[in-house]
């Protein structure tokens, strides 16, 4: 059973997908290919209990330092993921939306992207968002920059108006799985007074019910926001 204190907004750093493979013997897409079908699970349910935003980080800024062969890899699973995932959005009442500099991909998957986003626009159970080419310090330096272009002053909620989550609420829970203790570079700002849980279980591992356990634990926790 999961807590009655839901938090509204959850995000995930999902780690894990080549270790995963390497011990299995397999290569790291077959890691990959499998952590897709758990983004869909984990979004299903998120959907289900009712939790309001899920941000996934599927993208950074630094991946593109990977070999060439996996990074092309993780674009064509990218368009296929959204391609394929466009009728179940719909399906659950789930908005999606992409945060992070989009322009270093490909215009065929800008316009996946920009496709399914419209197209899920009206959906209201939640939102499902991807962190794609997403670093938290970039988003920031980008938002810094289009308060300056508009002569406006430097004011943090300036500043929150033009990051990438603009008019989403902070994160209240963010988790990390394959047992790494590090946040990597993902929602700096957003995450200012979340709650952080770390587990050893890799992504294509993760499940519905290690989630709610999560859930629960973070029902547990006083959050004091800097006060007493």
């Amino acid at each position: 059973m999961i807590s009655q204190t839901l938090p509204e907004h959850i995000a995930i750093i999902m780690d894990g997908n080549g270790r995963w493979a390497k011990e299995r013997g397999l290569k790291r897409t077959a890691g990959h290919e499998q952590g897709a079908k758990v983004v869909r699970d984990i979004t299903e349910h998120c959907a289900k209990i009712g939790i309001d935003y899920l941000t996934l980080y599927a993208f950074s800024t630094e991946n593109w330092n990977r070999p060439k062969l996996e990074v092309e890899f993780l674009m064509k699973l990218l368009e296929r993921y959204l391609q394929n995932e466009k009728e179940i959005y719909l399906k659950n009442n789930i908005r999606f939306k992409a945060i992070g500099d989009l322009s270093k991909f490909s215009l065929s998957l800008q316009k996946i992207i920009n496709e399914v986003q419209t197209q899920t626009t009206a959906c209201t159970a939640m939102t499902q968002i991807l962190a794609l080419n997403y670093g938290s310090r970039d988003e920031i330096t980008r938002a810094v920059n289009k308060v300056i272009a508009t002569n406006k002053q430097i004011t943090q909620e300036n500043i929150e108006a033009n990051l990438d989550t603009a008019g989403i609420p902070d994160v209240d829970l963010l988790i990390r799985t394959s047992g790494e203790v590090r946040i990597s570079n993902f929602l700096l700002w957003q995450s200012a007074y979340a709650e952080m849980f770390f587990t050893n279980t890799y992504w294509p591992e993760f499940h519905p019910n290690e989630l709610d356990d999560i859930i629960s634990d973070f029902g547990k926790r006083q959050r004091r926001f800097g006060g007493v």
